[in-house]
């Protein structure tokens, strides 16, 4: 009887870690061989995965990948990275180093068991909280609200909202204890109180998990939006202009090789990578091929060479469009469409309902949020508009500064303040700038030669 390709999968994998127990990877990190990046080397045994793994080491580090080749033909895999941090600059601390290496040359980090958790995290320490369905002005302010009634902490968060959808991964603590909630019955009652919050929505779930580990965050959200059929047609850039604005995916046939080429051309920005690959690898694609390079002006070209895990192209219009569709959802739903503004104060409980509040009365919408507490003192960064998604005055700016108080209120970046063509960088509320793009086209194998209705709740501690 033939084998699945899931089957075909396993085998593989299984084969993989045998070999791989004999060819440990090899990792080298070398700041010598370029000018002005670091240069990451990576050979591995190569399973479902593993090139997304190896992405988002360093992504979730925070540098940015200036270029990168790969290449995974047979069982091999071969990676090369050169990346700075975020100022530009070679990574010369050694204990980072030596984070990286130990970390990409670990034994968990590419057997099959996690390749559907890549970056697992334990759990114990908090609470999460996943919830996704339809978008809506003041919908995150409601979530924390109910949360702080609830006498939850939120030790940190994440929300998207892209095509009218939100999803959000919400990690939060009990506020007497500061550890994790793990009380059944509360859990079920917090679900209970956020279930009211849907308005009548039926389809709601909750689940806990104690002592359980959760998947990464920024996967999670990818996942939970595609599952929320979070992906539709994107009007793409004229192919004649030199510096397009919007997402542009093009998918044809490779016939000579079996591989199906994927182009991405786009704005540049931190971890477009891993939000590509992320989205390829869970469609249930393997990169064979690929190359990446970040242009000048800003623009973003990536290149892919593909198969579906069963060894297949892609082998129906209706495929096409649907990765298409799906790649243009994936890289949009994080690109920065609005003023980018950081909070920075002490942390107490209810402070994130007491900002989203505020927000929410001055007429503004989140398009995106990035939550966190340590050490006392709470960082949080919004991506605001109004619900129309016209710019956000200066007069509203100082408004909120005022009603927030002493916290210390940043504009790290408003795309639209005055002609938008001006480089964003850190600066007080009254300015602000926006960056602007270029694409550059190439052939990899010139250099390879061998929160209204909100649709799913999940609790996990």
């Amino acid at each position: 009887m033939a084998l699945t390709a899931a089957a075909r999968m396993d085998d593989h994998d299984e084969y993989a870690k045998l070999v791989r127990g004999m060819n440990p990877p090899r990792v080298v990190i070398d700041n010598e061989a370029s000018d002005d990046a670091t240069v990451i080397r990576v050979d591995s045994v190569n399973s479902h995965g593993t090139l997304l793994a190896v992405i988002q080491v360093i992504a979730d580090l925070n540098f940015v990948i200036r270029k990168a080749y790969f290449s995974s033909d047979g069982s091999w895999f071969m990676d090369v990275f050169n990346v700075t941090d975020r100022d530009g600059n070679k990574v010369l601390d050694e204990p980072t180093i030596s984070y990286i290496q130990t970390t990409l040359e670990a034994d968990d980090w590419y057997y099959p068991e996690a390749r559907n958790t890549v970056g697992i995290v334990p759990s114990e320490e908090y609470t999460s909280i996943e919830l996704t369905g339809t978008d809506r002005p003041g919908l995150l302010s409601e979530v924390c609200a109910v949360l702080a009634g609830m006498r939850c902490a939120v030790r940190s968060a994440e929300l998207w909202t892209h095509n009218t959808l939100v999803a959000a991964v919400v990690h939060v603590t009990d506020a007497g204890t500061g550890g994790a909630i793990e009380d059944g019955g509360r859990i079920a009652d917090i679900s209970a109180r956020l279930g009211n919050l849907l308005r009548g929505q039926s389809k709601v779930r909750a689940a806990a998990a104690p002592g359980g580990s959760l998947a990464h965050k920024e996967r999670r959200l990818h996942q939970m939006m595609f599952d929320d059929r979070g992906h539709t047609p994107a009007a793409g850039a004229s192919a004649e202009s030199s510096c397009p604005s919007r997402t542009e995916v093009s998918v044809t046939p490779c016939a000579e090789r079996r591989y199906t080429a994927v182009v991405v051309r786009c704005r540049d920005r931190p971890k477009l990578l891993f939000d590509t690959v992320c989205t390829i690898t869970d469609m249930q694609y393997v990169v064979h091929h690929g190359t990446v390079s970040a242009e000048p002006c800003g623009g973003a070209y990536q290149e892919y060479y593909i198969r579906h895990v069963d060894g297949h192209p892609v082998r129906s219009e209706a495929e096409r469009q649907r990765l298409v569709h799906c790649l243009e959802a994936a890289i949009e739903r994080r690109t920065n469409e609005g003023l980018e503004l950081e909070v920075r104060t002490g942390d107490r409980t209810g402070l994130l309902s007491d900002i989203t509040r505020i927000f929410r009365e001055n007429g503004l919408t989140i398009r995106r949020a990035e939550i966190s507490s340590e050490g006392g003192e709470a960082v949080d960064t919004f991506y605001l508009s109004d619900p129309q998604g016209h710019p956000v005055e200066a007069k509203t700016i100082e408004a909120i500064r005022a009603q927030i108080g002493e916290a210390t209120l940043r504009v790290k970046h408003n795309p639209f303040a005055g002609d938008g063509r001006g480089k964003g960088k850190d600066t007080d509320a009254n300015a602000a700038g926006a960056g602007t793009t270029a694409f550059i086209f190439g052939n990899l194998f010139k250099f390879y030669r061998p929160f209204q209705n909100l649709g799913i709740i999940k609790l996990y501690s």
